[in-house]
């Protein structure tokens, strides 16, 4: 059945990709914007003054938050990570709220990130496991996840979307490091052997719009590959596929350095599974590193 799906961050990398295969799959997308429009398909919204069209939110069958500011920025920045910040919770709380007041009650599927489990070595990390640590985006993405309390309270779908990297050529992280490893400047960091959870974005795009079409799934969802390589493993599966060599290490007192709050990012390891997609019947058409890779550069 066709669905109504309301996204906010539809105009960003994701989003865009997201709309054209639901609107590929026959649903319709109208896409929250902050300025005013009279586009059938748009819908004006202002999150940081508590406004948005409560005749949309009740209209729709899903509403997906996808906005926030870019992650990519200057770690040694107070209004970058202030933004980071503001930016995820302030909408979700928003859209949630909007939901939780709704009479039809829509589905949630709330943006956010792995980040929110922090480093658990080789441990294996389901949607079952703890969140560990202090770091930066650790505490962003927990106050992210609270700020869809108001929609679970209310008796809603929600699906906290804990989003991997997602590996294509066009975005970050992969535009950057295909452009390093082409130059012959790629390098693991630190010893390598720290996992590096990752997703492709046919799969990324592909599990959000599974989600939005079962409404028998809830709660946490990872969206990774099945199977996460350590950061050296990726390093050598790039190198192959571009035809250089990746010798190199970046030390660790470097990302450190340069890195600052992100360094635990880079550093931490998270041997994540998809547990709840596999399970609900989501079937990944990019499982290992060298697949996920090869179509990232595709």
């Amino acid at each position: 059945m066709p669905l109504n799906v309301v996204i906010a961050g539809a105009s960003g990398f994701l989003g865009t990709h997201l709309a054209e295969e639901l609107t590929g799959r026959g649903h319709s997308v109208v896409a929250l914007v902050r300025r005013p429009t009279s586009a059938p398909d748009e819908s004006a919204w202002d999150p940081y003054a508590d406004v948005y069209d409560r005749a949309t939110i009740e209209r729709a069958d899903v509403v997906v938050n996808l906005a926030g500011s870019p992650t990519i920025g200057n770690p040694h920045s107070g209004a970058w990570a202030r933004n980071l910040r503001t930016s995820r919770v302030t909408t979700t709380r928003v859209l949630a709220e909007a939901v939780a007041s709704s009479d039809r009650k829509p589905a949630f599927l709330a943006g956010n990130a792995i980040a929110w489990y922090g480093d658990h070595g080789s441990q294996v990390v389901t949607e079952a496991s703890g969140s560990e640590g202090d770091s930066l985006l650790t505490e962003v993405t927990r106050e992210w996840q609270d700020a869809a309390l108001p929609a679970v309270d209310a008796g809603a779908r929600v699906c906290l979307l804990r989003t991997a990297p997602v590996m294509d050529r066009r975005g970050a992280p992969l535009k950057q490091l295909r452009l390093l490893t082409k130059l012959g400047l790629g390098a693991r960091l630190g010893s390598g052997r720290q996992h590096m959870a990752m997703i492709s974005l046919r799969d990324w795009v592909g599990a959000v719009a599974h989600l939005a079409e079962h409404d028998e799934v809830s709660g946490p969802v990872n969206l990774c590959s099945p199977e996460t390589p350590t950061n050296a493993e990726f390093t050598a599966a790039l190198a192959r596929a571009l035809q250089r060599r990746a010798f190199l290490a970046v030390p660790e007192f470097a990302i450190r350095l340069g890195a600052g709050r992100l360094a635990p990012e880079a550093l931490g390891s998270l041997n994540l599974r998809p547990a709840v997609l596999e399970d609900s019947g989501y079937w990944f058409r990019d499982r290992t590193v060298h697949e996920v890779v090869r179509t990232g550069l595709s």
